[in-house]
């Protein structure tokens, strides 16, 4: 994506041609360090995150629908999602998702896009840049806990933005904990190993010695309660939560969000879905005020971390969405 949003658009295609943009096809033409850089970018050329609407919910009988809109400059876009529980037992996707990217000024459609890929690459990056920006500059050491996409994404995100030599990958399910690892090995070329966390899995003091060593930890989980103890983490590590976008679920514990600089994607969202914010707000632990800082001031140099942890809370936004689908469009039609 160039780098003022001002410019004219590139030509659409013929309305009869709208392209879409598959999984394969997103990642080949926005790589992740060209999705943190455009995310960078568009936040330097004066995007500012809290004018972005909040995600609106929809219940229906299969499940629930959301919405993502945004506009910035020459675009706007859409994305909406579906949540079917029962799709598991169907032998279907839980999620899906596509996405509309349309012309600013006359709202006609561009492009579609993969909305889940969308997600699982600018979810990743956005967690990147705040890293990029907030976590000590020799960070080495890599707690993930999780194993799904997101896992994935955060641990290529994050070894490209700092010299990240192991990961440990902590999971419910030995097998998929494993594959992650062996994929960090293999693709990654890091030292990897994995650590099941429940029934047989590893004794609490070395899963609480995997947490009190990280330099960075990323918590890539559906869980609903905090994962670990908020006096693990050792001053000066980085700890993002991307979970969840609930008000009643979260990754962290209050103490470890009052013991850190805390930087969020933009306030707004964060009082609004941030169960990691909102349940020490609502315990009396801390204040809106304790809150450093947002995505566009961290970049700005305007974030000081202090003496304890770093923390960076993610509930995504739609500007996130519409920054990297339309650099994933300018790279397609360049490419046509």
């Amino acid at each position: 994506m160039t780098d003022d949003l001002t410019m004219e658009p590139p030509p659409r295609p013929d309305a009869s041609g709208l392209p879409y943009l598959d999984a394969g096809t997103l990642r080949r033409l926005v790589p992740m360090d060209r999705a943190v850089r455009v995310l960078e970018d568009a936040l330097r050329a004066g995007l500012d995150p809290e004018d972005t609407p909040l995600r609106t919910a929809a219940d229906l009988p299969g499940g629930q629908l959301l919405l993502m809109p945004a506009a910035a400059g020459r675009y706007a876009g859409v994305k909406a999602v579906t949540v079917a529980p029962g799709n598991p037992g169907r032998a279907l996707p839980r999620i899906q998702g596509t996405y509309l990217l349309f012309e600013g000024g006359t709202l006609t459609p561009l492009a579609a896009l993969d909305g889940v890929a969308l997600t699982s690459l600018r979810t990743p990056a956005v967690s990147a840049l705040a890293v990029r920006h907030l976590a000590e500059p020799d960070a080495r050491e890599l707690l993930v806990f999780g194993t799904g996409p997101q896992a994935y994404g955060h641990a290529e995100a994050f070894a490209a933005v700092r010299p990240v030599e192991s990961v440990t990958v902590a999971g419910r399910d030995p097998g998929r904990a494993e594959a992650l690892a062996a994929h960090c090995r293999a693709v990654l070329g890091l030292r990897a190993r994995a650590l099941p966390v429940t029934g047989g899995g590893p004794e609490p003091s070395e899963l609480e010695e995997a947490v009190s060593r990280a330099d960075l930890i990323a918590c890539c989980t559906t869980a609903r309660l905090p994962l670990f103890p908020g006096a693990l983490p050792r001053d000066g590590a980085t700890v993002v939560a991307v979970g969840s976008h609930e008000p009643d679920a979260r990754e962290l514990d209050d103490d470890l969000v009052a013991r850190s600089t805390v930087v969020v994607e933009a306030r707004s969202s964060a009082l609004a879905e941030a169960g990691d914010v909102i349940a020490p707000i609502s315990h009396g632990t801390i204040t809106t005020g304790h809150l450093a800082g947002n995505l566009a001031e961290l970049i700005a140099g305007r974030v000081i971390p202090g003496p304890g942890p770093r923390v960076f809370k993610s509930t995504g936004m739609a500007w996130e969405d519409l920054v990297v689908a339309a650099a994933a469009y300018e790279a397609w039609d360049v490419g046509s």
